[in-house]
C-alpha cells in the first residue's frame, strides 16, 4: 500500500460523528464508519497530532451497519445526516457513550451518571425546518460535506413531507439570496424565511402557498407576504413563533423534553426560577404552573414579544429583554433555580459569574453540544455546582448531534 493508504481498525466514535482508530500510534478519524469495523483507509489530512482519512474499502463490517435509505447520503453528498448507515438502536448507544466521554475528558466528570438516550418516536419526517443555502456559483440546496458545495434535495428523509412538497412550487431564482429556511407550524401553515446578501427585499409572486419573511443583517424580521409568525402547539400550550425566533424543529420530542426539565427543576410554589435564553417562553409555559415566580431573560426583541403573548395567561411571569450577562447582575430577587438553554456556543464567563451571584442552587442545562456542555459544567463546578446526571435526548436522529439535559446542584453557602 502507498504511505497514505493503510488498514485501520476503528474502536471508538468521536464527538463530531467520525469513528476513531490508531495507525502507527497516531489517532485517525474516519467519517461514514462504525466502531468495530476494519477498513482500508486513505489519509486525507492532518491537524496537529491527529489525522483524517476516508474509507476506501470495508474489510470487516459492523453488525450495526445498515443500508442508508437516502440517495443523497454519503461522502461528497449531502452533509445533513452523517449516521444513516448505523442502526438506530446503536445510534442511541453511541450518543450516550460520546456524551459520557466528553464529560469525562473535557469536564473531568468520569463518574457522573449518563442515562440512556431518549429515542425519537420516528427517525424520518421529524424535522419541521429545512435550511437551504446558496453557494458562490448561485446554486441552492442542502449543504454538502464538501466545503462550498450544495445538494438539491430530490428526497430528504428527515424533513417533514410538507416542506418537501413546497419546494417544487417555489421560484428560487431570487437575486441576492444567501439562504432560505422552510418552516412548518402545527396547523400546517408554511413559511419561507429569506436571508439576503443585502437588506433589499426581493420581488416575489403573491400566490405562494406559504408566508414569506426576511431577516435583515441585524437579525430583525421583515414581513413580506402573509403571516409574520407560525403557531406551534405542545401539550395544550400554543406558541406564537415570529420569523427569526428560535423554536426546536423536532415536534414529537418537545413534550418529553419539557417534562424532563420540569421534573429536574422541581420548583415549589415559593421558588423563584430563572429561565435564561428563554426564547418565546417555551419552557416557562410549563414551569409557571409550579413555581412562585419565573423570570425570563431573552435578548431577541421579536422573541420577547412572542413570549409576552404566549405567557399572557400567567400572572407570575417577569419578562426581561436583554443579554443574560447584563441582566443577571441587576436582579434584585435571589433565585432558587435556573434553567439554562444557551446557544450551542454555551455560556460566557460573564454569564457564569452572574449565575454564581444569583443564589440559584439548582441548575438544569439544556444543551445542543456535548463538548460545550462538558466545558461549561467544569466551569460551573469551579463556582460550587456539582453535575448530578445527564440525559441525552435524540432531537436529531441520523446525525451525530447530541442534545442533552444536565442537572447541577450546589450546597447552601
Amino acid at each position: 500500500m502507498a504511505d497514505d493508504t493503510f488498514e485501520l481498525e476503528l474502536t471508538t466514535m468521536a464527538h463530531g460523528g467520525r469513528a476513531m482508530g490508531r495507525h502507527q500510534g497516531q489517532v485517525v478519524f474516519v467519517p461514514y464508519s462504525i466502531p468495530g469495523e476494519r477498513i482500508e483507509a486513505r489519509r486525507t489530512g492532518r491537524s496537529g497530532r491527529v489525522a483524517f482519512a476516508e474509507g476506501l474499502r470495508l474489510l470487516e463490517a459492523s453488525a450495526d451497519r445498515v443500508w442508508p435509505q437516502c440517495p443523497h447520503f454519503g461522502p461528497g453528498r449531502c452533509g445533513q445526516c452523517q449516521w444513516q448507515h448505523i442502526d438506530y438502536a446503536a445510534q442511541l448507544l453511541l450518543k450516550q457513550d460520546v456524551l459520557a466521554d466528553q464529560l469525562a475528558r473535557i469536564g473531568g466528570f468520569d463518574k457522573v451518571e449518563v442515562l440512556p438516550t431518549i429515542p425519537a418516536p420516528a427517525t424520518q419526517g421529524y424535522c419541521w425546518q429545512l435550511s437551504l443555502r446558496v453557494n458562490r456559483n448561485g446554486e441552492i440546496g442542502l449543504p454538502s460535506d464538501l466545503a462550498g458545495q450544495v445538494v438539491w434535495p430530490e428526497a430528504c428523509h428527515v424533513a417533514h413531507p410538507d416542506l418537501l412538497d413546497l419546494l417544487p412550487t417555489l421560484d428560487l431564482e431570487i437575486g441576492g439570496l444567501r439562504d432560505l429556511q422552510l418552516l412548518r407550524g402545527s396547523d400546517g401553515a408554511l413559511m419561507l424565511l429569506l436571508t439576503m446578501q443585502n437588506d433589499r427585499a426581493p420581488e416575489l409572486l403573491s400566490d405562494l402557498p406559504a408566508s414569506v419573511n426576511m431577516l435583515l443583517k441585524g437579525g430583525e424580521p421583515v414581513n413580506l407576504i402573509g403571516a409574520s409568525h407560525l403557531l406551534r402547539e405542545v401539550e395544550g400550550h400554543c406558541f406564537r413563533v415570529t420569523a427569526g425566533s428560535s423554536f426546536r424543529a423536532h415536534d414529537a420530542l418537545l413534550a418529553p423534553l419539557a417534562a424532563l426539565v420540569l421534573e429536574w427543576l422541581a420548583p415549589s410554589a415559593s421558588d423563584h426560577v430563572l429561565d435564561l435564553y428563554a426564547g418565546v417562553g417555551f419552557f416557562s409555559a410549563f414551569l409557571a404552573g409550579s413555581a412562585g415566580l419565573v423570570t425570563l431573560v431573552e435578548r431577541f426583541p421579536p422573541a420577547v414579544t412572542d413570549a409576552e403573548s404566549n405567557l399572557e395567561a400567567f400572572d407570575n411571569i417577569d419578562l426581561i429583554e436583554g443579554r443574560v450577562e447584563e441582566v443577571l447582575p441587576e436582579l434584585e430577587t435571589p433565585a432558587d433555580a435556573a434553567l439554562l438553554d444557551p446557544p450551542r456556543e454555551g455560556l460566557s464567563s460573564e454569564a457564569i459569574k452572574g449565575l454564581a451571584a444569583s443564589g440559584a442552587r439548582r441548575l438544569v442545562y439544556v444543551s445542543g453540544d456535548a463538548a460545550t456542555l462538558a466545558r461549561d459544567a467544569r466551569r460551573l463546578r469551579a463556582r460550587g455546582w456539582q453535575l448530578r446526571q445527564a440525559q441525552p435526548v435524540d432531537l436529531e436522529p441520523l446525525t451525530w448531534r447530541i442534545h442533552a439535559v444536565a442537572l447541577l446542584e450546589r450546597s447552601r453557602a
